[in-house]
């Protein structure tokens, strides 16, 4: 009986030690502030925010997709992975669609009728670029703080929607087709992407700001 006892035990702990290394290597880190959604794609609504280099736990990717479902502090959703890292021996990752190569399981999404789960490769626009890496493994940032009056006058003038593959982050660019909107007294520009007002740099088309 003992002996069945310690062996139930070592059971445990291995279970346990199991267990953990895998809470471990779901947990992901944004490099940008990150939209958290109801549903794998940018037509769905934003139901929360990830900041930037916070963690949140992985529970899992749809294969062959850019989207990963993830819990923060409760509060689960769909994230977009080219703005996700997680440690893959010892160093940082960024997940890109594969869950195998990455080390998260692999998770289906029902999607209504008359939607789609955006696929890698996908022939729809896209939201291109992706935030700079520089050489000690930060990124640079098209960060700006507009005035309260610039805020107010996008969100009384608002612009046709477009809706483009990927995730609106700071940093990321729109393509040439996007028509941008003129903000009086400004040197930027702005457009309605995936629900969502965007500040753009009008010589880049680089997004500067996200109104959330």
């Amino acid at each position: 009986m003992r002996i069945t006892n310690m062996i139930s035990i070592a059971a445990l702990a291995a279970a346990t030690a199991i267990s953990g290394s895998a809470s471990a290597a779901t947990l992901a880190s944004a490099t940008t502030a990150l939209n958290i959604r109801s549903g794998p794609g940018p037509q769905y609504s934003v139901i929360g925010a990830i900041n930037q280099n916070s963690q949140v736990h992985m529970l899992g990717c749809i294969q062959d997709s850019l989207w990963c479902q993830v819990d923060d502090h409760g509060k689960r959703g769909w994230a977009y992975s080219k703005y996700l890292t997680t440690q893959t021996a010892g160093r940082p990752m960024v997940i890109a669609g594969n869950t195998a190569q990455i080390g998260v399981p692999s998770v289906t999404y029902q999607a209504p009728a008359g939607t789609a789960v955006e696929t890698v490769g996908s022939a729809a626009p896209a939201i291109t670029g992706t935030l700079v890496e520089n050489p000690d493994g930060t990124t640079t940032q098209y960060v700006v703080n507009p005035p309260p009056t610039v805020r107010t006058y996008v969100v009384q003038h608002p612009a046709r929607q477009v809706y483009l593959n990927g995730e609106v982050v700071v940093g990321a660019g729109l393509p040439p087709d996007v028509a941008l909107q003129p903000v009086p007294d400004s040197d930027y520009q702005y457009a309605y992407v995936n629900s969502q007002p965007v500040l753009v740099q009008p010589q880049t088309r680089r997004i500067v700001y996200v109104y959330r």
